[in-house]
């Protein structure tokens, strides 16, 4: 069975602003004791690669508690104030992170003694875009009741290159607005469903339409023109804004992305426009996870250069432990009988699937969020009765207790084929009480739980 066009769409998706290490900010006086040696870290596998590089000489906080995921999370009070009395936030400049992208944006305009350092630096042309195509047409010949209507989870496309720039999905942003140069229009597009995956119609002579609006307290330096599913932004004068939209019926607001509005710059002309749609899930990768934990040292030595030396040795000796992951992951390639594997949960194993040369037949993309439809799951069990496939794979941390149970989609999948059997496969984005009692970091997810519970998915 084809997989739904949301699900083609998000397997593989994910933007990556790639701002770069250059987004520190002044560095202030040089250190006055250990109290200074401190910092912050944006999720689970950066905290412990940093913990791992600092040694004793630098302590890093991740605010994200135990049990809990990077990924949509959203801080408590005023976090930016706390890492602010800090000397670095070290995180990935994504929209899948977009609390961090907002902190650090925070930290970089008010705060001048905090550097903020995105391990994504440098990893541009090793990222996996994302091409979307042509943009989807219309369904025409229906009725679309507003019941029907997949209200809190559209599309949004540059109608420049008809690339997908992001998707709302229940009351946040994955990706979004490009840059906007100034005096410049940039035509974004909404592509909405109802709840059997038909593209509803949008336009002035249709039912349904979209609009946009500058958000409450922001400055209203774009001027916005909806045709339709079309809305043009067209730059006044640069600085940075956000807007939001809304769904039309008859002229009628029945819904609007209020919640989180858009944020986007209005730029100088020449300057970087439109940003590809990456997926974020590098650090899953022990190679270019390496480049990233490089980074961290650099970080560090740059705030500490005392320590120096420490770094370089404490980043060094982590190599070549992320060395033994990727070795391990190479003879399990080498050994597998079957290139094919089901895993029940968002997905975020590209990058290893791309090196490693397996494949994850998956039911949705990138964000753990977004729900499956029938056809999605439908489309699982033919892969799984084409392949006779008798394990499938699933992330903990998508099931209501991620050390007692498993996803609902896997009971699903054994209740309706030949499944028997279910491995836990974990992006490393958190971490579980037992695995933290057990000192368990990335390292040993990896090679505890990823490596073997590949192993018996692709017989190897």
């Amino acid at each position: 069975m084809k997989l739904s066009r949301r699900t083609v769409l998000r397997s593989g998706a994910g933007v990556a602003a790639v701002a770069g290490l250059a987004g520190c900010t002044a560095l202030g006086s040089p250190f006055e004791g250990d109290s200074e040696r401190a910092g912050y870290t944006a999720f689970f596998t950066i905290q412990d690669w940093a913990e791992h590089v600092a040694g004793d000489e630098f302590e890093f906080t991740n605010p994200i508690s135990v049990g809990q995921m990077g990924h949509g999370w959203s801080p408590d009070g005023d976090v930016a104030r706390d890492i602010a009395s800090t000397r670095a936030f070290i995180y990935l400049d994504t929209p899948e992170f977009s609390w961090a992208q907002d902190v650090a944006r925070e930290l970089q305009r008010d705060y001048d003694d905090v550097a903020t350092y995105d391990l994504l630096d440098g990893l541009g042309p090793y990222l996996i875009g994302f091409d979307s195509g042509a943009l989807p047409g219309f369904d025409y010949g229906h009725d679309y009741p507003l019941e029907s209507l997949r209200l809190d989870e559209f599309d949004i496309y540059d109608l420049r290159s008809d690339d997908q720039l992001g998707y709302w999905h229940t009351e946040h942003w994955h990706g979004g607005i490009p840059d906007v140069p100034f005096d410049a229009t940039v035509p974004v597009g909404i592509v909405l469903e109802d709840d059997q995956g038909r593209v509803v119609p949008l336009g002035e002579s249709e039912r349904y339409a979209v609009d946009a609006r500058i958000a409450d307290g922001e400055p209203a330096i774009v001027d916005i023109e909806a045709h339709g599913r079309q809305v043009e932004f067209t730059g006044l004068e640069t600085g940075r804004t956000a807007v939001v939209f809304e769904i039309l019926d008859d002229g009628e607001v029945i819904y609007d992305t209020a919640d989180e509005p858009a944020a986007f710059d209005v730029i100088e002309a020449g300057e970087s426009g439109a940003t590809e749609f990456h997926d974020p899930h590098v650090w899953t990768d022990p190679v270019l996870g390496q480049r990233m934990v490089g980074n961290i040292r650099d970080a560090l030595v740059e705030l500490d250069p005392d320590h120096a030396d420490t770094y370089e040795a404490n980043h060094d000796e982590y190599v070549g432990r992320m060395d033994e992951v990727d070795a391990a992951f190479e003879t399990l390639s080498d050994d597998a009988e079957r290139d094919v594997a089901v895993f029940a949960g968002h997905d975020s194993f590209q990058y290893i699937e791309r090196r490693y040369d397996f494949e994850l037949r998956t039911p949705t993309g990138i964000s753990p969020d977004a729900a499956e439809s029938f056809e999605d799951i439908a489309g699982l069990v033919d892969v799984i009765e084409e392949h006779d496939i008798h394990t499938v794979l699933y992330d903990p941390f998508e099931a209501p207790d991620p050390e007692t149970d498993v996803p609902q989609m896997v009971e699903l999948l054994m209740e309706n084929t030949d499944v028997n059997n279910a491995e836990m496969l974990t992006p490393a984005e958190g971490t579980t009480p037992t695995w933290a009692e057990d000192e368990w970091g990335w390292i040993e997810q990896m090679l505890e739980i990823n490596v073997p519970s590949l192993r018996t998915a692709l017989d190897a």
